[in-house]
Protein backbone atom coordinates (compact mmCIF):
# COMPACT_ATOMS: atom_id res chain seq x y z
CA UNK A 1 0.00 0.00 0.00
CA UNK A 2 0.79 3.73 -0.85
CA UNK A 3 1.85 5.50 2.59
CA UNK A 4 0.33 8.81 3.14
CA UNK A 5 2.68 11.80 3.89
CA UNK A 6 2.67 13.88 6.95
CA UNK A 7 -0.01 16.39 5.64
CA UNK A 8 -2.16 13.59 4.30
CA UNK A 9 -2.12 11.20 7.34
CA UNK A 10 -3.15 14.56 9.39
CA UNK A 11 -5.62 15.59 7.28
CA UNK A 12 -7.04 11.70 7.62
CA UNK A 13 -7.03 11.70 11.32
CA UNK A 14 -8.54 14.74 11.31
CA UNK A 15 -11.15 13.80 9.02
CA UNK A 16 -11.80 11.09 11.23
CA UNK A 17 -12.20 12.90 13.86
CA UNK A 18 -14.46 15.27 12.71
CA UNK A 19 -16.57 12.28 11.22
CA UNK A 20 -17.17 11.05 14.97
CA UNK A 21 -17.48 14.39 16.01
CA UNK A 22 -20.49 15.15 13.84
CA UNK A 23 -22.16 11.69 14.32
CA UNK A 24 -22.09 12.07 17.87
CA UNK A 25 -22.85 15.53 17.96
CA UNK A 26 -26.13 14.80 15.52
CA UNK A 27 -27.08 13.07 18.40
CA UNK A 28 -27.18 15.67 20.69
CA UNK A 29 -29.56 17.51 17.48
CA UNK A 30 -26.66 20.18 17.05
CA UNK A 31 -27.70 21.84 13.69
CA UNK A 32 -24.43 22.27 12.67
CA UNK A 33 -23.61 18.22 13.25
CA UNK A 34 -24.05 17.49 9.30
CA UNK A 35 -21.38 19.99 8.51
CA UNK A 36 -18.80 18.47 10.62
CA UNK A 37 -19.66 14.95 9.53
CA UNK A 38 -19.49 15.74 6.04
CA UNK A 39 -16.14 17.98 5.95
CA UNK A 40 -14.98 15.12 7.80
CA UNK A 41 -16.26 12.54 6.01
CA UNK A 42 -14.70 14.34 2.43
CA UNK A 43 -10.98 14.57 4.31
CA UNK A 44 -11.22 10.84 5.53
CA UNK A 45 -12.36 9.19 2.12
CA UNK A 46 -10.49 11.55 -0.15
CA UNK A 47 -7.33 10.60 1.70
CA UNK A 48 -8.28 6.66 1.81
CA UNK A 49 -8.81 6.82 -2.16
CA UNK A 50 -5.16 8.30 -2.29
CA UNK A 51 -3.88 4.93 -0.49
CA UNK A 52 -3.32 2.78 -3.67
CA UNK A 53 -2.26 -0.47 -3.90
CA UNK A 54 0.63 -1.28 -6.31
CA UNK A 55 0.68 -5.00 -6.23
CA UNK A 56 -0.50 -7.96 -7.96
CA UNK A 57 -2.56 -9.63 -5.18
CA UNK A 58 -6.65 -10.39 -6.73
CA UNK A 59 -7.25 -10.38 -2.67
CA UNK A 60 -5.73 -7.40 -1.64
CA UNK A 61 -7.67 -5.83 -4.69
CA UNK A 62 -11.03 -6.88 -3.74
CA UNK A 63 -10.28 -5.63 -0.42
CA UNK A 64 -9.81 -2.40 -1.53
CA UNK A 65 -12.75 -2.40 -3.93
CA UNK A 66 -15.12 -2.85 -0.57
CA UNK A 67 -13.05 -0.40 1.28
CA UNK A 68 -14.01 2.43 -1.89
CA UNK A 69 -17.59 0.80 -1.33
CA UNK A 70 -17.46 2.05 2.73
CA UNK A 71 -16.01 5.21 1.69
CA UNK A 72 -19.04 5.75 -0.95
CA UNK A 73 -21.32 4.81 2.19
CA UNK A 74 -19.92 7.51 4.26
CA UNK A 75 -20.19 10.44 2.20
CA UNK A 76 -23.92 9.03 1.57
CA UNK A 77 -24.50 9.19 5.07
CA UNK A 78 -23.47 12.58 5.23
CA UNK A 79 -26.07 13.03 2.76
CA UNK A 80 -28.67 11.65 4.35
CA UNK A 81 -27.86 13.66 7.68
CA UNK A 82 -28.59 16.52 5.78
CA UNK A 83 -31.78 15.20 4.59
CA UNK A 84 -32.87 14.34 8.22
CA UNK A 85 -32.38 18.02 9.37
CA UNK A 86 -35.21 18.95 7.18
CA UNK A 87 -37.46 17.10 4.26
CA UNK A 88 -35.19 19.01 1.24
CA UNK A 89 -36.46 16.01 -1.39
CA UNK A 90 -40.34 17.31 -0.74
CA UNK A 91 -41.68 14.24 -0.01
CA UNK A 92 -44.73 13.43 1.50
CA UNK A 93 -44.15 13.11 5.64
CA UNK A 94 -45.10 9.01 5.99
CA UNK A 95 -42.53 8.77 2.89
CA UNK A 96 -39.76 10.89 4.46
CA UNK A 97 -40.13 9.17 7.62
CA UNK A 98 -39.92 5.82 6.09
CA UNK A 99 -37.49 6.28 3.79
CA UNK A 100 -34.88 9.21 4.85
CA UNK A 101 -35.44 10.63 8.47
CA UNK A 102 -32.69 9.08 10.72
CA UNK A 103 -31.68 6.64 7.70
CA UNK A 104 -27.93 7.84 7.87
CA UNK A 105 -27.46 5.82 10.95
CA UNK A 106 -28.08 2.38 8.89
CA UNK A 107 -25.54 3.78 6.02
CA UNK A 108 -23.14 4.89 8.67
CA UNK A 109 -22.83 1.66 10.99
CA UNK A 110 -22.33 -0.47 7.42
CA UNK A 111 -19.51 1.41 6.57
CA UNK A 112 -17.86 1.40 9.76
CA UNK A 113 -18.53 -2.29 9.81
CA UNK A 114 -17.05 -2.81 6.58
CA UNK A 115 -14.17 -0.14 7.17
CA UNK A 116 -13.22 -2.62 9.96
CA UNK A 117 -12.96 -5.88 8.09
CA UNK A 118 -11.29 -4.76 5.81
CA UNK A 119 -8.86 -2.64 7.03
CA UNK A 120 -7.98 -5.78 9.41
CA UNK A 121 -7.35 -8.24 6.43
CA UNK A 122 -5.92 -6.04 4.55
CA UNK A 123 -2.60 -5.83 6.96
CA UNK A 124 -3.01 -9.49 7.57
CA UNK A 125 -2.77 -10.00 3.81
CA UNK A 126 -0.16 -7.60 3.38
CA UNK A 127 2.10 -9.17 6.20
CA UNK A 128 1.48 -12.73 4.33
CA UNK A 129 2.58 -11.01 1.19
CA UNK A 130 5.67 -9.43 3.22
CA UNK A 131 6.61 -13.07 4.22
CA UNK A 132 6.42 -14.42 0.82
CA UNK A 133 8.88 -11.67 -0.18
Amino acid sequence: MRQLNNWQNAIFLAGALLMVVGAGTSLLLWPAAPWVFAVGALGFTSMQMLQRYEGTSFVIRRLRRIMLLSDVLFLVSAVLMFASQENVFHLSHISYLQYVYNKWVVTLLIAAILQLYTTHRISQELEKEAKKL
